[in-house]
Parts: structure tokens; C-alpha cells; sequence
């Protein structure tokens, strides 16, 4: 199993690109950088890219509403470019209060926009004239088609991949089937090991009876929070306040993602509560009603025997990469804990 990190998307980021020159020291394989209304994933990638020289780098992830599908495709392409290969571009949509609320944009037709935005990067990396006609995009405008603005365009620019792996966060059935059709990678959140088949393999098996085996294998990407040894059951704590802001505040009532995810794995009654308190204003009082037992099933949080375990649960629930948020007090532990898992996932 591979292993990788999610770096924070709030401050710090200069002190979390030094623990990545660590991190790729001791084997972690991956790391992904977060967009959401903080600073832009992009720049930050290309100063990982000058300050590393091994591990791979990716979006985790960009919305598809923000940039242009061929924008994307160049901004990909330009990370792969000074990285020497070692980009990876996680798409997803995010939601409506970072698409409208943030950016302006309607947050529409989410499926349909991510099959024409993956079609099109693929054509702008393999240098064609880009000329695409979807219902969501249409690349040249038809107004200007048999113009001289009309003319389709190829990226200048050779890559140095014609294909760069994307994969895509998704949760809802649909969406999931989608990734598994046209993705190199899955990158589900609160990956629950033993509900995950309950929850997506319906999903999962549709998408890859349509999947191209020119793709390969479906990169299985889940994210945990980490923390390795006798000593670290406080860490438990640590992990609540990311589940209650997501359980509670991403999204309005009835149109929250993962609340519907924490039902489906039977936490809804829990999920109710963090919710009901959390858009009351009481954010503390939502962390506190997070579950133990929701953050043991989705973390990676205990001794090594413990873990190691875990990973064997995630392992046969069709996890391939596991991505971490090391609860490190320093720089020191957080490394410690990643060269663990390294070992213990190899």
C-alpha cells in the first residue's frame, strides 16, 4: 500500500513544505495540497516541486467550476513540468458554499461537468486541436466557429506526460460510478473499511464494467487521521473538530455530503445532533458530540499492532494509497508517525 499526506490549507505552509523534505526522506510516496477558500493549491505545489525531488505531488483537490477545463489542463501540465512527472490532478466540486458563496459561479450539473472536464484535459495533454463540442463546454464557442477566433488550439507547450492521472473525490452513487468509468484514482473521504462496500460497491462494479483497461486499476486513495503508538489516545480528540466542521457545516440541512455519508454508516442520530449544533453557533459543543467510535472506524489512531490491523481492514476493503493528517505535537512526531506507517504498510 502506498502511503501520503494531506498538508492544511490554513497557515503554516512553509513550516508543513519543510516536514514534506522529511517526509520524502523516510518513503511517503504522495502528497496532496488542499484548495478551498485559503490560498491557491498551485503555487503552493510549485514550491513543493523546487523543494523536493522524489515524492509525488497533487491537488487534493481543486474544484472543476473554478477554472476553466483547459486551464486546468495547463496548470497540470506546468506542475508536471517543473516536478519532472510527479503531478497528480484530484478534481472534485466541491459545494455550494465555496462555489457560490466564494467564487460567484452556479454549482450545476456536477456529473456532467467532470466527464467533459476530464475529456478535455486529456486532449490538451495529448497536444490535439482542441475542438469539443459537450453540453457544458464548447471549445471554440460555436458563435465563433468558421471565424478566425474559431480556430482550435493545441497547447504550445510538449508535456512530459500525455496523460496525467487524475482522480476524483467523490461520494454519492452516481458519482463514485462516474469515477470508477474514467478516473485513474478514487479519492473517498471518511473511508469506513467495513461499510465501504455497503456504501459504494453497487457503484463501484457499474463504473468499471464501462471503464477503459487502458486506465489500469483504480487508484483507491483514503484519507485518516494518524497518530502511532501506547501513548496516543488523546489524539482521538484531535480528529473531531475536522468531522464536526465537515458533519455539521459543510452544507445546508439536507444538502450536506458527508452528514448523508455518516447516516449511511449509521451515525445519523449522531450526525442530527453535531449538525443541530453546529449551525446553532455551538461549534465546541459539536466537536464534543462527535462519536469515539466514528473517529476509531475512519482514522488510523493506536498502537502499531492496532494499526497495522487497520490497514489490513482498509487493504481488503480495495484501499491502494492511504493518505494521512499525521496529529503530530512537532515536525519530529509527525515524521515519526509517517516512517511508521511506511513500514507498517509495506
Amino acid at each position: 500500500m502506498r502511503t501520503g499526506i494531506f498538508l492544511g490549507y490554513a497557515g503554516g505552509f512553509r513550516e508543513a513544505a519543510e516536514q514534506v523534505v522529511e517526509l520524502e526522506k523516510v518513503g511517503v510516496d504522495l502528497v496532496l495540497v488542499a484548495e478551498a477558500y485559503s490560498y491557491d493549491a498551485i503555487s503552493q505545489l510549485g514550491y513543493l516541486a523546487a523543494k523536493t525531488s522524489t515524492i509525488e505531488l497533487g491537488t487534493g483537490v481543486v474544484p472543476i467550476y473554478t477554472r476553466t477545463p483547459s486551464l486546468l489542463a495547463m496548470t497540470a501540465a506546468g506542475v508536471d513540468y517543473v516536478s519532472d512527472g510527479r503531478m497528480r490532478l484530484g478534481i472534485g466540486t466541491s459545494g455550494p458554499q465555496v462555489v457560490e458563496g466564494f467564487h460567484g459561479l452556479p454549482f450545476d450539473a456536477p456529473m456532467g461537468r467532470t466527464r467533459e472536464v476530464v475529456e478535455i484535459c486529456r486532449q490538451v495533454w495529448r497536444r490535439e486541436r482542441v475542438n469539443f463540442d459537450g453540453k457544458h463546454y464548447q471549445l471554440p464557442l460555436p458563435a465563433d466557429r468558421g471565424t478566425g477566433l474559431g480556430k482550435p488550439l493545441k497547447l504550445i507547450n510538449h508535456p512530459v506526460r500525455e496523460r496525467i492521472p487524475i482522480h476524483i473525490a467523490a461520494l454519492g452513487p452516481k458519482n463514485v460510478e462516474l469515477t470508477a468509468e474514467i478516473a485513474e484514482g478514487w479519492q473517498p473521504v471518511f473511508f469506513m473499511p467495513e461499510k465501504a462496500d455497503d456504501v459504494w460497491g453497487e457503484s463501484l462494479r457499474a463504473g468499471f464494467a464501462k471503464r477503459d483497461p487502458a486506465l489500469g486499476e483504480l487508484d483507491v486513495m483514503v484519507s485518516a487521521s494518524l497518530a502511532i503508538g501506547d501513548d496516543v489516545e488523546d489524539r482521538l480528540e484531535w480528529a473531531k473538530p475536522q468531522l464536526a466542521l465537515y458533519l455539521g457545516g459543510m452544507g445546508a440541512r439536507g444538502k450536506n455530503f458527508y452528514h448523508a455519508l455518516a447516516t449511511r454508516y449509521g451515525f445519523g442520530e449522531a450526525a442530527d445532533h453535531i449538525q443541530d449544533l453546529y449551525l446553532a453557533g455551538k461549534k465546541q459543543e459539536a466537536v464534543a458530540a462527535v462519536p469515539d467510535e466514528l473517529v476509531r472506524a475512519t482514522s488510523l489512531i493506536g498502537p502499531a499492532g492496532y494499526v497495522k490491523e487497520r490497514l489490513a481492514a482498509f487493504a481488503e476493503a480495495g484501499v491502494t494509497t492511504m493518505l494521512t493528517h499525521p496529529l503530530g505535537v512537532d515536525t519530529a512526531e509527525v515524521v515519526r508517525f509517517s516512517e511508521q506507517l511506511v513500514e507498517l504498510a509495506h
